[in-house]
C-alpha cells in the first residue's frame, strides 16, 4: 500500500515537472515569432534607384537572421509594381508616386528613403566650361527633352558658333527616374524625347560613351561609391534654379556628399528629388512586415553611408504607424 502510494507520488511529480517544462518552452505560443527565429525567402524587384540601398539592407538583415534569404532584382519601378500586384514578388521597389489606380488594385506602400535624379553630360562635352559657369535653366531642359526646339549645345549656352548636335538619351523601361524627370519638366515619361536605353546603368553608359550625350541618373548611379565623385566620364549638369545665368554654389554638385546635403536640406528641387517607396500587395504581415519595420528603424543607420538621404523622423514614424 505504502509502496503504491510512493510510486503514485513519483509519477505525479514527474508529470508536474513535465508540465512546467512545457509551459516554459511554449510560453510564446500564439505570439509573433521572436526576431532570431525568422526564416524564409523574401522576393523583391523594381527600381534601380533603390537597388543599391536594398542590397545593403538585405546583407545586414541576413546577418541578424541567417535563416532568411532574399531574391533581389532590379528592372525599373514599373516592373516592381507589376510584379507586386501580380503576386510574383513580396516587395516592389518604386521610385515614384503610387497612383490611385494602383492603390485600388491593392498596392500598399510606405516611403523608406529619399533620393534624386540629376541631369548628366559627358565629361568631354564641347561647351562644358560654359555649362559649369552658367548652369542650365529648366526651360532649356524642356526645349531638349519635350519640344525638341533646342538641338545644339550652342543653343544651350547661347553660343551661335557651336553647332554640335545634342544626342538625347532617355529610359526605355517604365521607371521612376524618367517619370520624376518628366514631372520636373511638367509632363510624363511618355512625353520625353530621346534614344531609349534600358536601366540606370545603361543610360549612364550611353552618356559616358558619347561626348555629345545628355541623360539623367539617380543619385546612386551618378557618383562613384569609392571616391564620392561623379562617375568617370560623366558630369552633373548644374540646374540654374533662379535663372540668373550663373551656376551658384548650391547649384554646382561635384561630390556625392554635397548632393546628399542639398537633397536633405531641400535646396535641390523636388522633383526631381523624391522619396523612394516599398510596395506590397495589401498590408504586409509576418516576415515581410518585420523586414520593412526593421528598414524604418534599425536599417536607417545604413542610409547615409550608402549615399542616400534619410527621411525626417516624423515621416518615418508615420510610415511605421501605417505599417502597424
Amino acid at each position: 500500500m505504502v509502496r503504491k502510494l510512493n510510486l503514485h507520488r513519483a509519477v505525479c511529480t514527474l508529470q508536474l515537472l513535465w508540465l512546467l517544462l512545457l509551459c516554459a518552452c511554449g510560453g510564446r505560443s500564439g505570439e509573433q515569432a521572436p526576431q532570431d527565429e525568422w526564416s524564409g525567402t523574401i522576393a523583391i524587384s523594381g527600381a534601380f534607384a533603390l537597388y543599391p540601398m536594398m542590397t545593403r539592407w538585405q546583407e545586414e538583415f541576413t546577418k541578424l537572421h541567417p535563416h532568411v534569404s532574399f531574391d533581389l532584382s532590379a528592372g525599373g519601378a514599373g516592373k516592381g509594381m507589376a510584379d507586386t500586384l501580380a503576386g510574383a514578388v513580396d516587395i516592389g521597389m518604386v521610385s515614384r508616386e503610387v497612383t490611385p489606380e494602383e492603390e485600388a488594385k491593392g498596392a500598399f506602400w510606405v516611403p523608406v528613403v529619399k533620393d534624386a535624379v540629376f541631369p548628366m553630360m559627358n565629361a568631354d562635352n564641347p561647351v562644358r566650361q560654359d555649362i559649369l559657369a552658367r548652369g542650365v535653366r529648366r526651360e532649356k531642359f524642356i526645349g531638349i527633352y519635350l519640344t525638341g526646339e533646342i538641338r545644339t549645345w550652342g543653343q544651350v549656352v547661347d553660343r551661335e558658333d557651336n553647332t554640335a548636335e545634342i544626342h538625347v538619351y532617355t529610359r526605355s523601361d517604365a521607371a521612376g527616374a524618367p517619370e520624376v524627370w518628366a514631372k520636373y519638366l511638367g509632363k510624363k515619361q511618355e512625353n520625353l524625347l530621346g534614344v531609349g536605353v534600358s536601366g540606370d546603368p545603361g543610360l549612364l553608359e550611353a552618356v559616358i560613351k558619347d561626348p555629345l550625350g545628355i541623360g539623367y541618373n539617380n543619385l546612386g548611379y551618378a557618383f562613384d561609391n569609392n571616391t564620392g565623385l561623379p562617375v568617370t566620364g560623366a558630369m552633373l549638369i548644374p540646374i540654374d534654379q533662379n535663372g540668373n545665368g550663373v551656376a551658384d554654389e548650391d547649384e554646382l554638385i561635384d561630390t556625392k556628399a554635397k548632393a546628399v546635403e542639398l537633397v536633405a536640406s531641400g535646396k535641390y528641387p523636388s522633383p526631381p528629388a523624391r522619396p523612394l517607396n516599398l510596395v506590397t500587395r495589401g498590408k504586409p504581415t509576418g516576415l515581410v512586415r518585420a523586414f520593412i519595420e526593421w528598414i524604418l528603424t534599425e536599417g536607417q543607420q545604413y542610409v547615409g553611408e550608402a549615399g542616400y538621404v534619410q527621411l525626417p523622423p516624423d515621416q518615418l514614424e508615420q510610415a511605421l504607424q501605417k505599417l502597424r
